[in-house]
């Protein structure tokens, strides 16, 4: 049974869509209340908040992987490429997330049980940097996945006979 390309791509935007806006919302929001709140709170929440969202993000950006490179699998011609480049730029925000700020976490949550070093601020500056660049990769994806509904339609690849 072939899943039509139109549900592949409405699964696409709403992955791609649902990771956008998460990271958005921590750039937009959570960011600038780390910054405004003093140093023990944040750190606090930044560790709280992390158990939370570690388990969804990970979902969230597998899903936007999945249906990313699904629809490219199940399109052709621009509306593929295009596709492929939005599941370039989830993994990306995989990547910037695993390796950046994932070793990050670990330090903060120690220094909640503990105290932060005198170098705190450019380490949380580095967190910020990450999450910044995978915002910006997880927007990318999502204006690339819009992209193909707006410019160009999904067509369909032919069948395997």
């Amino acid at each position: 049974m072939r899943i039509p390309a139109r549900y592949v791509h409405g699964a696409a935007l709403l992955a791609t869509g649902l990771l956008a806006g998460a990271f958005g919302y921590g750039a937009a929001n959570v960011v600038p209340t780390f910054r405004a709140v003093p140093l023990d709170v944040r750190l606090t929440f930044h560790t709280a908040m992390m158990e939370v969202n570690e388990p969804i993000m990970q979902s969230a950006m597998a899903l936007a992987i999945l249906t990313s490179f699904g629809l490219a699998a199940v399109s052709r011609g621009l509306p593929r490429r295009l596709a492929l480049g939005a599941g370039v730029f989830t993994v990306a925000s995989l990547l910037v997330t695993v390796l950046g700020n994932v070793p990050l976490h670990a330090h903060i949550r120690k220094w909640a049980a503990t105290s932060a070093p005198a170098d705190h601020a450019g380490i949380l500056e580095r967190w910020e940097l990450f999450h910044t660049i995978r915002t910006l990769t997880g927007l990318a994806a999502f204006a690339l996945i819009i992209s193909i509904a707006v410019v160009a339609r999904p067509t369909p690849a032919p069948a395997a006979q």
